[in-house]
């Protein structure tokens, strides 16, 4: 009911303002309780002047003295007419008089609705452009100043304008009326109002546009990001889906702890509607939100359905749902069991057991394969397998490893033969249209002929005839009751053969509007029809009963419930992967790594060890021999003995240097004790040197009190229990750094130890990445000439990243399988990307999966070994008699001056250019802002720079802002252990807290911040904490500290060597023509790459740090020779007396086979020519014009010239 405005104001103001409102009424009146101001919404004819407005407003305060403010929006009786007429009488040319800065405004026209006006943009450069400049808000801002008219002003697209948003749907909650007596909103302990949004009237977040106030919207939480803008400041943007588009949702907090919303949650959201130039696209500014209940499917029938045909990300290119989204989901329905089902594959079997113990449900492990009579070449029929019991399964995964060894062709084949002979304990079911049965029912084959087909066969499949629509869209089926036929043949054959026919939905997706996913990265393979996506998402059993109701209730129950029921009664609940540890057998393993490691203690602390040492020797070995890893270590023991006498050395990664059984059999240099001197001469020892240094590189060089010799400074005090676990029982990853040149034959010794039949390279999972998914996500809506905004575009790129694309190896994994098992208990087999031609046979599963059941080994290739093999070659110095504490070469990494230069003159303050781990920009920076001097803290630094949030916006602020030092931050995982320990606080708690630090998943809770607090521990740490994403673990960066060091020891004290090893490893990508120019030219080279930044090519990129050498070897005043064709070596640069002379390689566009052909054709004799040198080179004429380029033939003549006369 309309209340006259006049008579209300009578009462209350003087009657000469009041009069000014007759004939106006009250639509309605917002009173918000909080900041106690009323908002009056009043019909007027005409729009009163801005004064007559606010003296209104302003007397209507002073009345009522409570009031903080009072605001009168008019809304005129005859709104288009109205507006029209302002735009008429104010403006002639509304765009241009309001935003004349603006271009193409011609491009743009209005129209006004009641409430709003919608500017229309006729192509998306002026929509983006009125979005980046406000537009929208400035117009809505002019005519409530000019007429305090409040006004939705939008700006659309000539796409969107085909759709019409509800013109007052931007009012997100029932007002409280100051005729009413309404309850406060309530203001949550949070800091949030957190008030219920039941009444809102919600905008679908498509139709959100620019401009809106107070609008309401509801959805999913999809994603959120966390920023820090300064101390007791965040701003968390929330990503919502509504089942429309995604809109960012962005909210200010003083404390983290403020922010309760979190990912998969479902919630309203109300507030105003603006264009963020960070975001580059609309988003909403929160001003309030409740949680609601998800809108989500519920599969509400009293007995649930079993489905028995689902894809998951791993049938490639074509499923879209995780393994464990889709069995979370079955579980949340409360189905008894799901098969997993992947196209030729079954790599998701791993992930499906854990995600089966984890959600509570039976997974049924099956595949469907393709199957062929005789011949590989053969057009295969789709079919179903599934493992019936432990049997089974072994004969599935030899049947995959045939598929994919013996009968591959286009996709991994099954004979016929093959799968009777290894059929015992698998089920057999005839699967979709593309199956044996139904092709043959579509081809209208004879009665006789479908039953021999259908005898094969465990169980019959129908599927919804929506899945099959594609078949009356090509012709091959008449129409839909034909679809309804064919299904009830099958029926009708399973009730004949006494075979239980089961409803199946070919599972590819989870949700309905999840096709949209399909459709995309179909689209991007070439797929003619992929705009007509069949529905094949999970559906629940009421929708499948639905689908199936033509068959009459009685059979659409049997087949969709009671069929797949008796199926699953007849599989057993299996595990994919057997459980307990599997290595080679060696005999005497276990006594040959206590006798290796006892042999070298002795040799080190002597004849009588130390307490500390025997104690911890005899705390791991109990560890390592009880839970059957002995074999492990005496495996990398081989390896890395092997390597080192062939002239190798090898570096460890990861947490191998944890462990002291490690040091001593010489698997890592790294000696995890506390730091203590030893004497080499008489074994002397001191673990209480009574200095607080971080490591025993630290120590202060020390006599030997005994014999006087120079003692051994030890010791890098790290926890066993970082390596194996708190219990000794994690089976122990040891990584591997070998150098390159030696890895093969690394790889070829494991062979020979343990037979070439019983090794396999270690598979891996190539899937879409998110830079590949933007591609199609982009390229599918750009074809279409649609604009969308980043944020869905973002959504859709995390729904289709993580589609399995193809196969391969990884890079140093070994898996060992013990002599007298068969590989296929464990995993199938396979090529690398299905490629027979590579020769190498790698698991099927990733190898992640199967490192608690067999032996796998990490041995890498990597350039650090090559480099210290190369740089001992060329100066007789052992890399291991190098001191890790000596003075010069620690100066490196804080200053320049060990190499004679200035800081000007390579343009930073450190000396770490091409010194592994410290010589990228960021480390520097890290270098620059802390100026270490010590190995620990060189060690701390390496933590920091590896770790993910561990320095950026956590230790770096902490240093800058002087609340803690390098030496008290967080910077490796072991840190938390060994600091909490020493704050008191138990052994296995400290323990647990930092392998929950150190994943990151999740902040610490109450119980383990009370434990902090009570041991002392300072909110920033707890705090540091809470930041981290990843840790690094220390023994990983003394190791890599170690190669660092030594490296720049020689850096600084034999210069032309560490410049020629450096170029040698990277020849191929060296820019010898910018090189040879001299200082300036590299200068300017690197600046003008810098200048580019993210926009320079990936080429430019790879040589910067290239260029970064060179400048600094010319500033200290060494130079480069050009290519001499006698002299010159094929890969290497080669020691000069002033520099270096550069090798073929080098020069661009020479490739290997042409640098071979050189070198070759030069140890036959001189040439005589160039003629002489092209026709023994056999080098082509691109390759002959960059010699030519580079003056590389002297003085040769063209041609050969022959002298009749001599």
């Amino acid at each position: 009911m309309e209340i006259e405005f006049y008579p209300f104001l009578r009462d209350y103001i003087n009657d000469e303002t009041a009069k000014a409102w007759e004939n106006s009424t009250i639509l309605k009146v917002e009173a918000w309780k909080n900041n106690k101001i009323w908002r009056f919404f009043i019909k007027v004819r005409e729009p009163l002047s801005v004064e007559e407005v606010d003296n209104t407003a302003r007397q209507i305060k002073e009345t009522f003295s409570f009031l903080e403010g009072a605001e009168i929006c008019q809304i005129p009786s005859k709104y288009r007419e109205s507006i029209q007429s302002i735009i008429n009488s104010c403006l002639v040319n509304p765009a241009e008089s309001l935003f004349p800065q603006l271009d193409n405004w011609p491009a743009v026209t209005w129209e006004i609705g009641d409430g709003r006006i919608d500017l229309i943009a006729s192509n998306p450069q002026v929509y983006r452009e009125a979005l980046q400049k406000n537009i929208c808000s400035q117009v809505s801002e002019w005519f409530w100043q000019q007429f305090r008219l409040r006004l939705l002003v939008r700006i659309l697209s000539k796409q969107e304008t085909k759709r019409k948003a509800k013109s007052n749907n931007f009012i997100s909650d029932k007002p409280i009326s100051v005729l009413e007596n309404n309850e406060p909103a309530v203001k949550s302990k949070r800091g949030k109002k957190e008030r219920n949004l039941s009444k809102a009237v919600i905008v679908r977040i498509d139709e959100i546009e620019e401009g809106m106030s107070n609008a309401a919207v509801e959805g999913e939480v999809w994603d959120k990001n966390v920023h820090k803008v300064k101390d007791s400041l965040y701003v968390i943007t929330y990503y919502v889906y509504d089942h429309t588009s995604t809109l960012l949702v962005k909210s200010f907090y003083n404390r983290i702890e403020e922010d309760t919303i979190n990912i998969g949650d479902w919630a309203r959201f109300c507030g105003d509607i603006r264009y963020d130039k960070f975001s580059n696209e609309v988003i909403m500014h929160m001003d309030a939100f409740n949680k609601i209940k998800a809108e989500k499917r519920q599969d509400k029938s009293e007995t649930k359905r079993i489905e028995l045909h689902a894809h998951t990300k791993m049938s490639s290119m074509d499923g879209l749902t995780e393994v464990k989204d889709l069995i979370a989901c079955a579980a949340g329905w409360g189905h008894p069991a799901i098969a997993i089902t992947d196209h030729g594959c079954i790599q998701a079997f791993p992930d499906a057991h854990k995600a089966a113990k984890k959600y509570g449900i039976k997974v049924i492990y099956g595949v469907e394969a393709y199957l062929v009579e005789e011949d590989k070449k053969e057009k295969p029929f789709h079919i179903i397998l599934l493992a019936a019991n432990q049997t089974g399964l072994f004969n599935l995964y030899k049947l995959i490893s045939a598929s994919y060894i013996d009968t591959y062709y286009r996709r991994p084949k099954i004979l016929r033969c093959a799968l009777e002979a290894s059929r015992e304990g698998i089920i057999i079911g005839s699967a979709c249209e593309a199956g044996e049965l139904y092709s043959a029912i579509v081809i209208g084959a004879q009665p006789q002929e479908l039953e021999k087909i259908a005898a094969f066969y465990d169980f019959l499949e129908i599927q919804p005839i929506s899945n099959n629509q594609f078949l009356i869209n090509d012709g091959r089926v008449k129409d839909q009751e034909s679809l309804q036929n064919n299904n009830r043949v099958i029926v009708e054959l399973g009730e004949k053969l006494n075979k239980p026919v089961v409803a199946t939905g070919d599972v590819h997706f989870l949700e309905p509007d999840h096709e949209i996913y399909r459709k995309i990265i179909q689209v991007g393979q070439g797929y003619d029809d992929a705009e007509t996506q069949a529905p094949l998402f999970f559906r629940t059993t009421d929708e499948m009963l639905k689908e199936f109701a033509y068959l009459g209730e009685e059979m659409a129950r049997r087949v969709v419930i009671e069929n797949p029921a008796l199926i699953n009664e007849k599989i057993d609940s299996l595990k994919p992967v057997i459980d307990g540890f599997y290595p080679p057998k060696i005999d005497g393993a276990d006594e040959d790594i206590k006798k290796i490691c006892y042999e070298k203690a002795h040799r080190i602390y002597g004849n009588v060890l130390p307490d500390i040492v025997t104690a911890r020797l005899k705390h791991e070995l109990n560890s390592i021999i009880k839970h059957g890893f002995s074999v492990l270590y005496y495996i990398a023991h081989k390896l890395v003995k092997k390597s080192n006498e062939d002239g190798y050395i090898v570096g460890s990664r990861g947490s191998v240097g944890s462990s002291l059984v490690a040091y001593l059999t010489g698997i890592t240099e790294v000696n995890p004790l506390i730091p203590h001197y030893v004497c080499p001469e008489c074994h002397y020892s001191n673990f209480n040197p009574g200095n607080d240094a971080a490591c025993g590189a630290d120590l202060p060089e020390a006599g030997c009190p005994e014999c006087g010799t120079l003692l051994s400074k030890e010791g890098f005090d790290i926890p066993f229990e970082t390596f194996l676990g708190f219990n000794g029982n994690k089976t122990p990853d040891i990584d591997l750094n070998f150098s390159g040149d030696y890895q093969s034959r690394a790889h070829q010794y494991v062979e020979e130890l343990f037979g070439s039949d019983n090794v396999f390279r270690a598979g891996t999972i190539s899937t879409i990445a998110d830079k590949t998914a933007y591609g199609f996500v982009k390229n599918y809506y750009k074809d279409r000439g649609i604009d969308v905004k980043d944020s869905e575009v973002n959504r859709l790129v995390k729904g289709i990243t993580g589609v399995r694309r193809t196969t391969g190896q990884h890079p140093g994994g070994l898996i060992v399988v013990p002599k007298g098992q068969d590989i296929n208990q464990f995993t199938p087999l396979q090529h690398p990307a299905e490629n027979k031609e590579s020769g190498v046979i790698t698991t099927h599963f990733e190898y992640h999966a199967l490192e608690d059941q067999l032996v796998k080994l990490d041995i890498l290739g990597h350039d650090d070994p090559t480099v210290i093999k190369e740089l001992e070659d060329l100066t007789g110095v052992k890399a291991s008699t190098i001191s890790l504490s000596d003075p010069e070469t620690m100066k490196l990494f804080s200053e320049v001056s060990p190499l004679g230069i200035t800081a000007k003159q390579i343009g930073t303050s450190v000396g770490t250019y091409g010194i592994p781990e410290f010589g990228t920009k960021f480390v520097r920076q890290m270098l620059e802002a802390t100026r270490p001097c010590t190995f620990g803290e060189l060690i701390r630094i390496s933590g920091l720079s590896h770790g993910t949030d561990v320095w950026s916006n956590n230790a770096s602020d902490l240093i800058k802002n002087q609340v803690a030092t390098l030496k008290e931050v967080i910077c490796t995982r072991d840190d938390i252990m060994t600091y909490l320990i020493q704050k008191g606080m138990d052994k296995l708690k400290a323990f647990k807290i930092m392998e929950k630090v150190r994943k990151g998943k999740e902040n610490l809770n109450e119980d383990e911040r009370k434990a902090m607090l009570e041991c002392g521990v300072p909110t920033w740490y707890i705090e540091s904490c809470d930041k981290i994403k990843y840790m690094f673990p220390k023994a990983h960066a003394v190791a890599y500290v170690t190669m660092a060091f030594r490296i720049a020891y020689f850096k600084v004290n034999y210069p032309r060597e560490f410049y020629a090893s450096f170029f040698s490893i990277r020849a191929e990508d060296f820019d010898a023509e910018t090189a040879l120019l001299g200082y300036d030219a590299v200068l300017n080279k690197i600046t003008e790459i810098e200048k580019m930044g993210y926009e320079a090519a990936q080429k430019d990129k790879k040589m910067l740090p290239i260029l970064e050498l060179v400048l600094e070897m010319y500033a200290r005043g060494f130079k480069f020779y050009p290519i001499d064709i006698y002299k010159s070596s094929a890969h290497k640069f080669l020691l000069q007396d002033q520099g270096l002379l550069l090798p073929f390689i080098a020069l661009p566009n020479v490739g290997l086979s042409a640098v071979q052909g050189i070198v070759q054709a030069r140890e036959q004799g001189e040439f005589v020519s160039i003629q002489d040198f092209q026709q023994r080179t056999r080098l082509n004429k691109t390759a002959m014009e960059i010699l030519r380029k580079h003056n590389c033939f002297y003085d040769l003549p063209e041609e050969s010239q022959i002298s009749l006369f001599g």
